[in-house]
């Protein structure tokens, strides 16, 4: 039997082997992120230039702090604690998403559109982490298109992307978004078993095809230096 739980409004309703599911994703996704962020800034700072570097940095801490907040929140029992940590949790999509995009139009920052787009992606992200801890339990509809919004605005710029980065990296990237916006179905779907495991099962797999994308930006680059 699921307990049903509130809080401020927010109602979480896992049983107990939702939660140890739930984890587990989560933790597994932690693990991998922390190894994989090593690589690719032990990679880039033996081969890259220094904006590079500075992207792997970016991208590698957003996507550990990401990981890492959500096992945190999803994890901590029904609480104060727990509703702050939904603030954070929730806005560091938003870090993540601004932190993928990077290095990716840090490779393009000699173009006058890539590097307004990439300028623009982290205010937008500024954007939404107001959004989610001004308003807490606001506007959770609004954040998930915003979401989408950001994690697709990079059509705009496709082209000259496309120009500067390996075709397989161009082709992951659109993998991964594609797993992610699947992966939205089971966000919302609440009622669904295992639901918040499933879903972050989603964001854990195409964190590792972005991942891939990055590291293949870098590896294939570098091989044509």
């Amino acid at each position: 039997m699921a307990r049903m739980t509130e809080f401020n409004g927010i109602r979480w309703a896992y049983d107990r082997y939702e939660l140890i599911a739930d984890a587990i994703v989560n933790g597994v996704g932690v693990i991998f992120a922390v190894i994989g962020a090593t690589v690719l800034i032990f990679y880039a700072t033996v081969w890259s230039s220094y904006g590079e570097i500075a992207a792997a940095w970016i991208y590698g801490l957003g996507l550990v702090l990401t990981l890492a907040m959500s096992f945190s929140y999803n994890i901590w029992p029904v609480s104060r604690t727990k509703w702050i940590l939904r603030r954070f949790d929730h806005s560091a999509i938003f870090v993540l998403i601004a932190a993928t995009y990077t290095p990716f139009l840090e490779r393009g920052a000699d173009d006058p559109l890539l590097r307004a787009m990439l300028i623009a992606i982290w205010l937008f992200a500024a954007a939404g982490i107001c959004l989610k801890c001004c308003f807490p339990g606001r506007y959770d509809r609004l954040a998930i298109l915003l979401y989408l919004a950001m994690g697709w605005s990079g059509i705009l710029v496709a082209e000259p992307v496309a120009s500067r980065i390996p075709t397989t990296s161009m082709a992951l990237i659109l993998i991964g978004g594609v797993i992610y916006s699947l992966g939205v179905i089971f966000h919302v779907w609440e009622k669904l078993r295992f639901q918040n495991a499933i879903w972050h099962g989603f964001v854990v797999a195409a964190a590792a095809v972005h991942y891939s994308a990055v590291l293949t930006c870098f590896s294939l680059s570098q091989a044509n230096v």
